[in-house]
């Protein structure tokens, strides 16, 4: 096959990967849920590419991501549930009706404040559809105020929105320093579970910690993704100080003692901290 512009050509290509016999036997070897991992992963790899400004990256992510839709759509496909072009069809019909002041036959212009108004008012009405169409015996029993919470999120983003609905109505910390308390509980909780060597309730507190240092980045302002993603990139410089450093005396990172390592890891936090202060004096003498 040839590279084309053409939607149509990826369809073709992702069916023929999952063709049995002449087919990709990992392609063939997967189901929606092994995908699921893959098609977040390319989620975050769009949103590094912006963040980088790299548009060329961007372009190159976007097909990634664009390939786990086209993948989604095959295996619905194979099943008898649906096809790309049914994909295409539900997206388009919903940011038509979504859009009245846009796409109505009349003239119906909205004010900007007044656009998000309507958005919300039409996801409503169409979550109502959804959940008529619903078979009854698949409609929850008890309807929570964190059941539009969307499930399929990242961890961090989910556990802020179901944060935010429960402070909605009041079920909250005033005071970011309660939320410190709470952490500094969550950590005695951990230490004891050490204690015990008990793995599964280790692993439920260090997750209660998590939800808990989620809850402090809400009271003060912070998206707890952007926080994680910028100490993730200091990380990555402070470590490559310390592979550069080494490498400088002729050595590595296997040769180098715990401590030697640390030692290197403060410098390199050290320089970090200089480097504003030295530019702010080198912007007073200007």
């Amino acid at each position: 096959m040839t590279p084309s512009r053409d939607i149509s050509r990826l369809i073709e290509i992702m069916a023929a990967l999952r063709t049995p016999v002449t087919g990709c036997p990992w392609d063939l070897e997967q189901d929606f849920a092994t995908i699921a991992p893959y098609t977040i992963e390319e989620a975050y790899e769009v949103v590094d590419a912006i963040t980088r400004g790299d548009l060329d990256d961007l372009r190159e992510e976007l097909g990634d991501l664009l390939l786990q839709v086209v993948f989604h759509a095959q295996m619905a496909s194979e099943q008898n549930a649906f096809a790309f072009g049914d994909v295409v069809e539900a997206i388009t019909r919903k940011m038509i009706r979504r859009h009245p002041h846009v796409f109505a036959d009349k003239n119906g212009n909205l004010a900007p404040h007044h656009v998000k108004e309507v958005w919300d008012r039409i996801k409503a009405e169409e979550k109502a559809e959804r959940a008529a169409r619903r078979p009854p015996e698949e409609a929850p029993e008890h309807k929570s105020l964190l059941s539009g919470v969307k499930a399929g999120q990242p961890a961090l983003t989910r556990a802020m929105e179901l944060q935010r609905k429960a402070s909605a109505v009041g079920f909250d910390w005033n005071d970011p320093r309660a939320v410190l308390h709470k952490i500094r509980e969550e950590v005695d909780e951990i230490e004891a579970a050490l204690d015990r060597n008990d793995k599964q309730e280790i692993a439920e507190e260090t997750g209660d910690l998590m939800f808990a240092l989620v809850n402090l980045a809400r009271h003060v302002d912070a998206d707890p993704e952007a926080a994680l993603r910028a100490t993730n990139a200091k990380f990555e410089r402070r470590f490559a100080f310390i592979e550069r450093a080494l490498e400088a005396q002729g050595r590595t990172l296997e040769q180098a003692s715990l401590a030697e390592m640390d030692a290197l890891w403060n410098a390199a936090k050290g320089d970090e901290k200089q480097a504003p202060a030295v530019e702010r004096s080198n912007q007073a003498r200007r």
